[in-house]
C-alpha cells in the first residue's frame, strides 16, 4: 500500500513538473506531450497495480509490475535514441552554419581588403 501511494505522488509530482515546465515554455511541447502521455497511462498504473496482471499472464510476463518495468525501459531506450538522433541532426546543422559562417567571413574580408587597395591606389 506504501508503495502505491509513493508511486501515485511521484507521477503527481512529475506531472505538476512537467505541467510547470510547459506554463514556462523551458519544456517544447512535442516533448513536454511526450511526458504527458507516459504519466496519464502511469498513475492509474502505480495507484491500481494489478490493472495488467491480465496482460502479462498473456504475454507470459510473472506480474503486471514487471511489465511495466519493462516497457518503462524499452520507452528509456527509444528515448535516448531519439535524443542521440536530434543531438546528431543539431551538431550537422551547427557544422553547416559554421562553415556557412567562416565562407561569408572570407568574402567579407576579401571585399575589405578589395575596397583598401582601390582606396590606397585612388588616394
Amino acid at each position: 500500500m506504501k508503495l502505491t501511494l509513493v508511486t501515485g505522488l511521484t507521477g503527481l509530482v512529475l506531472l505538476a513538473t512537467i505541467v510547470e515546465l510547459l506554463r514556462r515554455r523551458q519544456l517544447r511541447e512535442k516533448y513536454g506531450m511526450l511526458w504527458l502521455g507516459l504519466l496519464f497511462v502511469i498513475i492509474p498504473l502505480s495507484l491500481f497495480p494489478r490493472l495488467l496482471d491480465g496482460v502479462a499472464d498473456r504475454l507470459g510476463v510473472a506480474s503486471g509490475v514487471s511489465l511495466v518495468l519493462f516497457l518503462g525501459i524499452v520507452f528509456l531506450l527509444l528515448v535516448c535514441i531519439h535524443l542521440s538522433w536530434e543531438v546528431s541532426a543539431l551538431e550537422e546543422e551547427t557544422r553547416t552554419l559554421a562553415e556557412e559562417v567562416a565562407l561569408i567571413r572570407a568574402e567579407f574580408e576579401a571585399d575589405r581588403a578589395e575596397r583598401a587597395e582601390l582606396v590606397s591606389r585612388d588616394g
